[in-house]
Parts: C-alpha cells; sequence; structure tokens
C-alpha cells in the first residue's frame, strides 16, 4: 500500500511581477521588475529586452516600493463573478517610476470625484482565492493613505 504524503500548501501570486517571500505574511510581498543600465526605464516583471533603447545586456532585477498615487480611475459596475461591484480600478503611478492597474479601497465608488486624481496610496495583499491544488491566490491591491 503507498503511502500517500500531505504536500505542503503555498503562497502563489496573482501576477508574476507580485513576490512572495517564503516568510509571507509576516514578511511583506512586493513589486519586482527590470532596470536598464542604459536607459534608466523600468518596467514591471521580467524583461529580455529593454523597451524604451532596445538594451538586452544591461537589465538589472529591481525591487519597487510598494507607494504612490492614483494617475487615473474608473468605477467598475460589471465584472467577473465572485468580485463585488461597483469598485474603483486606477492605473497607479508607483514611487519608483512604473505604473500598475489594481483595485483601490477606501474610495466610495458610488461617489467618484476628481479630488482622486493625484490621491496617495499604499499597496496591501490579501488571499483572493485559492487555485485547484488548494494553495493561496495572492493579489496586490491599493489603499488610500489618509
Amino acid at each position: 500500500m503507498a503511502q500517500e504524503t500531505a504536500t505542503e500548501k503555498k503562497t502563489n501570486p496573482i501576477v508574476k511581477f507580485l513576490r512572495i517571500p517564503d516568510k509571507y505574511p509576516d514578511e511583506a510581498a512586493y513589486f519586482w521588475g527590470m532596470q536598464c543600465g542604459a536607459c534608466d526605464a523600468k518596467f514591471l516583471g521580467a524583461r529580455l529586452a529593454c523597451g524604451k533603447c532596445g538594451e538586452t545586456d544591461k537589465l538589472s532585477e529591481v525591487k519597487f516600493g510598494d507607494e504612490g498615487e492614483i494617475y487615473v480611475f474608473s468605477v467598475v459596475h460589471q465584472t467577473v463573478p465572485g468580485l463585488e461591484a461597483p469598485y474603483v480600478g486606477a492605473i497607479i503611478d508607483l514611487d519608483d517610476g512604473v505604473s500598475i492597474r489594481a483595485n483601490v479601497y477606501g474610495l466610495d465608488p458610488e461617489k467618484p470625484d476628481t479630488s482622486w486624481f493625484g490621491k496617495r496610496v499604499k499597496m496591501f495583499t490579501e488571499v483572493t482565492a485559492q487555485d485547484r491544488d488548494g494553495n493561496d491566490v495572492v493579489a496586490a491591491k491599493f489603499r488610500v493613505q489618509e
């Protein structure tokens, strides 16, 4: 009789440019990407070449911060099953010079306002689902800073 071994539950990011440390949640997840040594352009995630200058040999991995500001936003009224609408979706300009699309919490989607442009936000993460193997799936979201 074969003995079954329990597999350890994992924590996986919902996107490849979100890193989940081994000690998560005690150690914070973070965004990572590439920076070009030739032109200083920055990109989320892995790259084989710089999208700005085409350089292939001078790309290095960098860790990005978790704060930024709302560049543009939209109130989403129709969404996929399992996600409650309405909610605020935005493009966030991180302080490190990259932009990301994410949901923003702490704003009332029933009362959108132009004062939201430029509003400071900070990333947080949470488990949003389980995959087919029962592993936690973690997503990055943003909360308004007061």
